[in-house]
């Protein structure tokens, strides 16, 4: 299986064992990880015949204010920012990441609160036979929850978990 990090993290993926399958076909990605996990299928000429998108970073549905505020907080401050990120991303289980910690750059949060997931391109991975499963925390103080369940449900298994944040746990 081919992993994709989320943001500012390495090696995090033990945190999501039981939704992970050990495939030579099988693609995933937590987060931002999520968003490149999807470029990378959807540009792919391999077979791939599962897609697993934990907690994708979705906002789309945020106001440009919303993101050059995010951007502005990561220029001014990078360590005080990716500190509450993390405390974010692991609330409400208080699973600390430090030891996942790889610092991401202004681009990379750039292309993470800009990206847009493209309909006509999911649809475009479906036509191929790859199945998408996407997992989303109830509890998630990262993404809107509710809008990425709703955009994302049409295209495959979603999957909505109870008392769970970013983290899945």
């Amino acid at each position: 299986m081919r992993y994709f990090n989320g943001f500012s993290l390495q090696g995090e993926e033990q945190y999501f064992s039981q939704y992970l399958v050990e495939s030579d076909f099988a693609v995933a990605g937590f987060s931002y990880g999520a968003q490149q996990a999807f470029e990378y299928v959807y540009h792919s000429d391999e077979r791939i015949d599962r897609l697993i998108l934990l907690s994708p970073a979705f906002f789309q549905d945020k106001k440009p204010s919303f993101i050059r505020t995010q951007l502005c907080y990561f220029e001014s401050g990078r360590e005080a920012y990716v500190t509450q990120f993390l405390k974010n991303v692991s609330f409400p289980s208080g699973i600390a990441l430090s030891a996942c910690l790889k610092e991401g750059s202004k681009e990379e949060l750039e292309a993470l609160l800009t990206y847009v997931w493209d309909e006509e391109k999911i649809k475009e991975v479906l036509a191929r036979g790859t199945i998408i499963e996407v997992f989303l925390g109830a509890e998630d103080k990262i993404v809107s929850v509710e809008k990425a369940y709703d955009f994302f449900k049409g295209f495959g298994t979603s999957y909505y978990i109870k008392n769970a944040g970013h983290l899945l746990h």
